[in-house]
């Protein structure tokens, strides 16, 4: 039987979006695959009184049960009025590559959904994320596509080379697809390797510095469809200290480099409100548990490693939320 994710409690990002755009700040879409995720990132988000998107990826929804995960979000909206401030809490696919799968997510509560098209060419990707938009449409359910492929690896998408968006392509696509916001590719990419040091300029600091996003390509986009909810895929920033710590204890995380922080902050001022944040967690998450193997090697109740990733994680997302995206305080 069908659940429609207001019976859930879960929140449209229509609406959202719309505020984000004007406001200048970016909505963070954290990905979450268990119980201390999910914790981390709505007890960060309540803290700072920022609206969030959990994101569910392919790879989520077969780790962890789809079913499971529905009502984890459906916990997360009674969790949030616990906490002490209620923010809107939005359900979202990500990567969902198939019309199959965005209607099952569709039918199981989800406010929103992706469907990458990207490896397709540019007439099938319009024909496959209209199919989407038109099911979506019907249950209220938002829409996200993508023009433009990412490099890298995450999950279960994998790309070996990126491809910018063009510009000249989104007023076509937006027109005949009807979707709600659209992914682009400015030169973010997918998990902890970004950039290989090649790529990378020195500062006076001799710390490796990756080159500038495409805002040029954003800014020709804002142009051809203005005020247009745009989405940042990729957009980790592989907090050094963390990769530190990661290969102190015993890791292997050799030339993990990310975007900027700064230059995230300047495409959250822009039409971008929606930005994909993954990598970072996993590295926040990984740093803690080995730091608690290293350092209590006879240590075996999980509650023990899990829950101090999880406060480090917080810190993580209350950072980001305040110093990266500008979503505190919009909830």
């Amino acid at each position: 039987m069908a659940v429609n994710y207001k019976d859930l409690g879960l929140s449209s990002p229509k609406d959202l979006f719309q505020k984000a755009v004007e406001g200048g700040y970016a909505i963070p879409a954290y990905n979450f695959n268990n119980l201390e995720q999910m914790q981390a990132i709505l007890q960060a988000c309540v803290e700072t009184k920022s609206p969030v998107i959990l994101q569910v990826s392919a790879g989520a929804r077969k780790y962890a049960n789809a079913t499971l995960l529905r009502n984890m979000a459906k916990g997360a909206v009674e969790y949030v009025k616990e906490l002490g401030y209620e923010i809107p809490v939005v359900l979202h696919l990500d990567h969902g590559d198939t019309f199959e799968i965005c209607k099952e997510c569709i039918d199981n509560g989800f406010s929103s959904v992706m469907i990458d098209g990207s490896h397709h060419s540019f007439e099938e990707n319009i024909e496959l994320t209209k199919k989407v938009v038109e099911y979506a449409h019907a249950h209220g359910v938002t829409v996200e596509g993508e023009l433009g492929v990412l490099a890298g690896v995450e999950d279960d998408v994998v790309a070996e080379e990126s491809t910018y968006t063009k510009p000249e392509e989104v007023e076509e696509f937006v027109k005949k697809t009807g979707v709600d916001s659209l992914a682009i590719s400015i030169g973010t990419s997918h998990g902890a390797h970004k950039f290989t040091p090649e790529q990378c300029t020195k500062n006076e600091d001799g710390v490796l510095v990756p080159p500038p996003l495409k805002f040029d390509i954003l800014e020709e986009i804002e142009k051809r469809i203005p005020g247009f909810p745009i989405v940042l895929h990729g957009s980790s920033s592989v907090p050094q200290e963390h990769v530190a710590t990661i290969n102190q204890y015993g890791g292997a995380l050799k030339a993990a480099i990310g975007i900027p922080e700064d230059q995230l902050r300047k495409a959250a001022k822009s039409a971008v409100c929606k930005i994909n944040i993954d990598s970072d967690g996993r590295l926040a998450m990984t740093a803690a548990v080995r730091k608690v193997f290293s350092e209590n090697p006879g240590e075996f109740d999980p509650r023990k490693y899990l829950g101090p990733a999880r406060d480090t994680l917080k810190e993580l997302y209350m950072h980001k939320n305040i110093n990266v995206l500008g979503s505190a305080d919009k909830a």
